[in-house]
């Protein structure tokens, strides 16, 4: 299949910034990433049998607690992605904050109403009045990729950030999900081990530096019916829907994508439903196509998920070591609500 024209301009990803348990800046971590190692300790949390709960949990140089904890997991990373846009006031760059969902178990109060106010009053910069939040968890870092581009190319803003801050690391949500069957306990083998952590990237138009960008192409959306805790029968539909999607608007089929970038961290469903989605889009048979899931070494990242994806992509594609220019990130939430992204590794060329 011939590449068609993106039906938008495509947006290039200049800086990433993370705060894990691995590594307390985007380089420690996406090298902790490249020699797979991970960090899961005890936790101060015990499951049903009474036995300590291991997660991916990082230390900070106060024990901060609750949404003090999330305001210095993120800022940190957002502080990075500001030093490649040192010449443009923070005033005039948006930030889009991503957030779990609405309807998570244990979520913090008040989050929607203040806590983009605390990050900037933290960092003592003032954003651009379009910042905003995005409460979809995993699926919210491509709808707010999707958001900054708007605001890149049809309101001019030079730049964007886009940031995510999560933690699993909260009694009732650990408990909620233990009774779901989906923690990884010692009683169930087939679940997640919690993670928390602050990710950002900074994005902006394409083609500000000599050479090759990695440049988000295409955005695609979709909805499963088949969620993680229905009895439906799972066929992967909605990833497929938004992984049509994203190639369709970026113009680019499967066949260029190399490998792959995904949210799974751990549960049986997710590498199922990748499975299902990739045998039913790909149409020329590829002998190797790698998936790289971060979750299963930071630990799940909730809302964090999708700049860290996007920040490891962009690390492995100027150090060198991914497989290809072409990525294919992949999201899904417990909801349904499913979102792809295909990026590239090239240079901007005249249409």
């Amino acid at each position: 299949m011939k590449p068609g024209p993106a039906l938008s301009p495509p947006v290039a990803v200049l800086a990433t910034g993370m705060v894990t348990g691995v590594g307390s800046s985007a380089a420690a971590t996406c090298a902790a990433l490249r020699c797979a190692m991970a960090h899961f300790v005890e936790t101060r949390f015990r499951d049903q049998a009474g036995e300590w709960i291991r997660g991916s949990t990082v230390i900070l140089d106060k024990p901060w607690q609750g949404r003090a904890k999330l305001i210095h997991l993120v800022a940190p990373a957002i502080s990075e992605c500001l030093v490649e846009a040192a010449n443009i006031r923070t005033e005039e760059i948006p930030l889009i904050l991503c957030l779990p969902e609405m309807d998570r178990p244990g979520r913090l109060e008040g989050l929607d109403e203040s806590l983009l106010a605390d990050v900037g009053r933290a960092l003592n910069h003032q954003f651009h009045p379009q910042s905003t939040i995005i409460c979809r968890g995993r699926v919210a870092g491509a709808d707010a990729v999707l958001r900054a581009r708007k605001l890149i190319h049809e309101a001019g803003r030079p730049f964007c950030i886009v940031a995510g801050v999560d933690s699993y690391l909260i009694t009732s949500t650990l408990h909620a999900y233990e009774e779901q069957n989906r923690l990884l306990t010692s009683e169930n083998s087939n679940g997640f081990l919690p993670g928390e952590g602050g990710t950002a990237v900074l994005l902006g138009h394409a083609k500000r530096h000599a050479g090759p960008e990695l440049l988000c192409l295409g955005i695609g959306f979709g909805q499963e019916k088949a969620t993680v805790n229905s009895e439906e029968p799972l066929r992967g539909d909605g990833l497929s829907e938004a992984v049509r999607k994203a190639c369709a608007e970026g113009g680019r089929g499967l066949q260029d994508v190399n490998y792959r970038l995904a949210d799974l961290s751990g549960e049986q469903y997710g590498f199922k439903e990748a499975a299902l989605a990739i045998s039913r889009t790909v149409r020329v048979l590829k002998p190797e196509f790698d998936i790289w899931h971060p979750g299963g070494f930071l630990g799940e990242l909730g809302a964090a998920i999708g700049p860290c994806v996007l920040g490891v992509a962009l690390t492995a594609a100027r150090k060198g070591y991914a497989p290809g220019d072409g990525v294919l990130c992949h999201f899904s939430n417990d909801d349904g609500a499913r979102a792809a992204m295909i990026l590239r590794y090239d240079e901007v060329r005249a249409a």
